[in-house]
């Protein structure tokens, strides 16, 4: 058995910033549902690797038990998910909103006490307008279990797909402030980052679909004026994981360059 755990979920260009970063003097456990790149351990970190499926709960059980048996669970940051692009509302749903809660609900069993979680979010779900009080409430009630077959859940998951990842992204901010007391009981934290767009694969798909005009222009009116790059993601995590942020939990940080603040303010032009 090791000693202090990092469990970044999802190897894509955010997840392999964060596990640099976070990553030195830990045992860093990186687990993805495709091959994860060797480049940390290249690098000298000490690095396991797991596969993974977020949307089937099994697989995210044995996750966080093969990660409590390496040592103490210090930290779990979530980035796996999928864009509208990529798939259709279903499956959007099913991994971006239903894993998400596997992973909060499996997690919460395991993280060490006085440590920290951190679920990566998006924008885009802070651009619906929030979601109807009844579908929040009825979010952030439910289990894992129960989530899928909820009726706003349902319809959200037989709709366009744009649409169910805003819907996912906003019910993501409920599960994290849901779980915030449960984690407390155990001296533990837990937190969303939600990034704007970022120069990923994932992020380069979206700019190359059929919103990536608006995307450029949402851009271009932000406060910044440039995409973020996993890096700018990777110091967010960092500082929310750590003890500067002791007294924060349950929040959902925009890290989005201003693109939410000019939306809302009505610059965009």
């Amino acid at each position: 058995m090791s000693g202090d755990v990092l469990v970044v979920i999802g190897a894509g260009g955010m997840g392999m910033a964060i596990a640099r970063r976070c990553g030195s003097g830990s045992l860093v456990v990186l687990a993805d549902i495709g091959e994860v790149s060797s480049a940390l351990a290249d690098e000298a970190y000490d690095i396991r690797t797991h596969h993974v499926d977020v949307s089937d709960p099994a697989s995210v059980a044995a996750l966080a038990k093969a990660a409590a048996e390496l040592g103490r669970v210090q930290s779990v940051v979530h980035t796996a998910g999928v864009s509208p692009v990529q798939s259709p509302a279903d499956r959007v749903i099913g991994v971006d909103l239903v894993g998400t809660a596997h992973v909060i609900d499996a997690f919460g069993a395991v993280i060490a006490p006085g440590r920290a979680a951190v679920v990566i979010s998006s924008m885009a779900g802070h651009l619906t307008g929030g979601l109807p009080a009844g579908d929040e409430a009825a979010i952030a009630g439910a289990g894992a279990a129960d989530l899928a077959v909820l009726p706003c859940v349902r319809a959200a998951a037989d709709g366009d797909p744009g649409l169910a990842y805003a819907f996912a992204k906003a019910a993501v901010s409920v599960l994290v402030r849901a779980a915030a007391q449960p984690w407390g009981r155990r001296g533990a934290r837990i937190n969303a980052i939600s990034p704007g767009v970022i120069d990923t694969t994932m992020g380069q798909a979206e700019l190359d679909g059929p919103s990536g005009d608006f995307m450029r222009t949402m851009v271009d009116a932000s406060g910044v004026g440039r995409p973020g790059t996993p890096d700018d993601i990777a110091a967010a995590a960092e500082f929310l994981l750590g003890p500067g942020a002791a007294f924060i939990t349950g929040a959902d940080l925009l890290v989005d360059g201003g693109v939410v603040a000019a939306v809302r303010s009505g610059q965009l032009g």
